[in-house]
C-alpha cells in the first residue's frame, strides 16, 4: 500500500551550465506549512492533497534530494514525476517559478478502535541545508461491507439500478454481530435481509462510498436509537475540504416494499442523493417513525415518501435539490415541530420545499391514491419566491391536508423565520424570530421562555 507524492514543475525548465543557482533556500515559500489529512479509513486511501513550492528568489534553486524522513518504513511513499524511487534528485526550480507536490495516503489496519495519528515529513535538501514539510493523517480502522454477489434475472443478465445505471452489487449485513466500537464503510448495496433487524446505537457511524445504499429489505427493520449527544451518523467516506458538505456523494437509506417497524431517533443523514427513500409501503402501521434527527444536503430529496406511512417529530430537513420532503402516490403522513428549509444553491428548484401529490399521470391515464397529511408547529421556508409548498391533491379519492400553526412561505402565515445563516447551513433562530416555539429544536437550544410560550398560546 503506497502513498504517492508527485512533484511536477509548473513550467518545465532546465538550467544551463552557465546558469547560477542560489546558495540559500531562504527564497522558497510553501502554500501551506503542514499537509494534513482528515480521517483516513484503513485500506480506503485518501484524496490527493496539493502543496505548491515557490521560488521567490532571483536565482534558480536546485533541490539535490526530495525524500521522506521515515524512509522505507514510512506510511508514505514518494513518487516524483512518475518515478516511484524513494529519493527524487536534481529538481530545478527557476527564479520566480514553482513546483507542485501532490500527496496520497493509505494507512495499514491495526487493532485500535480509536483514531490514531500518523506523522512524517517530506525533506527538501540542498547541499547541507534542509527544509521539512510535515505530513499528518488520522487513521481509523473500520468494518467494511463490500459486495459479494449481484442480482440477476433468470437468464443471468444483471438487474440494473435505474437511478445510478449500475448492477445491484450487494452484501448481506450480519445484524446479530454488528460492531458498535468501529465505524462501518459501505460499498454497493448493504442489505438488511428479510426478518432481520439492524439495531444502531448512540455514536454509531456509517460511511458510504459513491452510490452506496443501505437497503432494508422486505420484512426487515431498521432500528436507530441515537442520543442528542451522540447521534447516529450516515455520511460519505469523503470528509475532506468541500466534500464535507457536498450533496450527492452516496445513494440513500432505502426502506423498500414490505419493510416494517422502522425507527430513526437522533440521527444525522447527510450529503447523499436521497436521505431516506420509502417505496409503496402503506399500511396501518407507520413505515417509519422518525424523530429528533437532521437530514441535510441531498441532491433530490431529504425524505422521498411513496405510498408510505410516516410519523415525523422534531426534524430538520434542509438544503435539497428538488424538495426537502416529497410525498407521492398518496399515503399517510404526520409531521410535528419540524423545520423544512431549502436554500439550495447548486441549481434551480421547480417545486417547493414540500411536494405533496396523490396523482400520477401516465399516458392518458391518471392514477390516484388516498392521502392524508397533517402538519403542526412546523416551519416551511426557503429561497423560492413562488412559495415553498407544492400541493396537487385530486379529491376523486379520499384526501385530507391539515396545516396547523405552521409558518409557510406562500401560506397564510408567511414571515421570514430569521434563521441565523441558512446559506451556510445554520438553521438556529435569531433572537427576534417570529417562529420561536415551533419547528426543529436543536439539542443546544435554551429552555422555553415566555416569548416562546406566548407564540404557542396564539395557536
Amino acid at each position: 500500500m503506497l502513498i504517492a507524492v508527485v512533484l511536477v514543475p509548473v513550467v518545465l525548465s532546465s538550467c544551463s551550465k552557465e546558469e547560477r543557482f542560489a546558495t540559500e533556500l531562504d527564497g522558497l515559500r510553501f502554500s501551506c506549512d503542514t499537509m494534513a489529512f482528515d480521517t483516513v479509513f484503513t485500506q480506503m486511501g485518501t484524496t490527493t492533497r496539493q502543496l505548491k513550492v515557490y521560488n521567490d528568489g532571483n536565482e534558480a534553486v536546485r533541490l539535490e534530494r526530495v525524500t521522506l524522513a521515515g524512509g522505507y518504513g514510512s506510511r508514505f511513499r514518494l513518487n516524483v514525476d512518475g518515478d516511484t524511487a524513494m529519493v527524487a534528485r536534481q529538481i530545478d526550480i527557476a527564479a520566480g517559478d514553482s513546483i507542485f507536490i501532490f500527496v496520497r495516503a493509505n494507512i495499514r489496519p491495526n487493532l485500535s478502535t480509536e483514531p490514531f495519528l500518523i506523522e512524517d515529513a517530506v525533506l527538501l535538501q540542498y547541499g547541507d541545508k534542509e527544509r521539512r514539510l510535515p505530513l499528518t493523517a488520522y487513521g481509523r480502522n473500520a468494518v467494511y461491507h463490500v459486495p459479494t454477489d449481484t442480482i440477476h434475472y433468470a437468464d443471468g443478465t444483471p438487474l440494473i439500478d435505474s437511478t445510478f445505471g449500475k448492477p445491484y452489487a450487494y452484501s448481506v449485513i450480519d445484524c446479530e454481530n454488528w460492531r458498535h466500537d468501529l465505524p462501518h464503510v459501505i460499498v454497493g448495496y448493504a442489505v438488511v435481509d428479510s426478518r432481520h433487524t439492524l439495531r444502531l446505537e448512540a455514536g454509531d457511524e456509517l460511511y458510504f462510498h459513491n452510490d452506496a445504499v443501505l437497503w432494508v429489505y422486505d420484512s426487515a427493520t431498521l432500528d436507530v436509537r441515537g442520543t442528542a449527544e451522540r447521534p447516529v451518523l450516515f455520511t460519505s467516506v469523503r470528509q475532506d475540504g468541500r466534500y464535507k458538505t457536498l450533496p450527492g456523494q452516496w445513494g440513500y437509506v432505502w426502506l423498500s416494499v414490505g419493510s416494517k417497524d422502522n425507527v430513526i431517533d437522533h440521527a444525522r443523514i447527510e450529503n447523499a442523493f436521497i436521505g431516506v427513500r420509502m417505496d409503496s409501503c402503506a399500511s396501518d402501521q407507520p413505515t417509519l417513525r422518525m424523530s429528533n434527527s437532521q437530514v441535510v444536503n441531498h441532491v433530490l430529496a431529504g425524505l422521498l415518501c411513496q405510498t408510505a406511512t410516516v410519523v415525523g417529530q422534531n426534524l430538520l430537513v434542509a438544503n435539497c435539490g428538488s424538495a426537502t420532503v416529497a410525498m407521492r402516490y398518496g399515503g399517510n403522513y404526520r409531521f410535528d415541530r419540524c423545520t423544512f428549509a431549502d436554500y439550495w444553491r447548486l441549481g434551480n428548484r421547480t417545486f417547493g420545499s414540500l411536494f405533496i401529490t396523490n396523482a400520477l399521470d401516465y399516458g392518458d391515464t391518471r392514477y390516484l391514491w388516498p392521502m392524508e397529511v397533517q402538519m403542526a408547529d412546523c416551519i416551511v421556508y426557503g429561497s423560492r419566491a413562488d412559495g415553498e409548498m407544492y400541493v396537487d391533491l385530486d379529491d376523486r379519492v379520499e384526501t385530507s391536508l391539515v396545516i396547523d400553526h405552521c409558518l409557510v412561505r406562500g401560506g397564510e402565515w408567511d414571515e421570514d423565520p430569521k434563521f441565523v445563516d441558512p446559506l451556510e447551513g445554520d438553521y438556529h433562530l435569531e433572537e427576534d424570530s417570529p417562529a420561536w416555539g415551533i419547528g426543529y429544536t436543536y439539542p443546544d437550544a435554551p429552555p422555553a421562555d415566555s416569548r416562546r410560550m406566548e407564540r404557542i398560546v396564539k395557536r
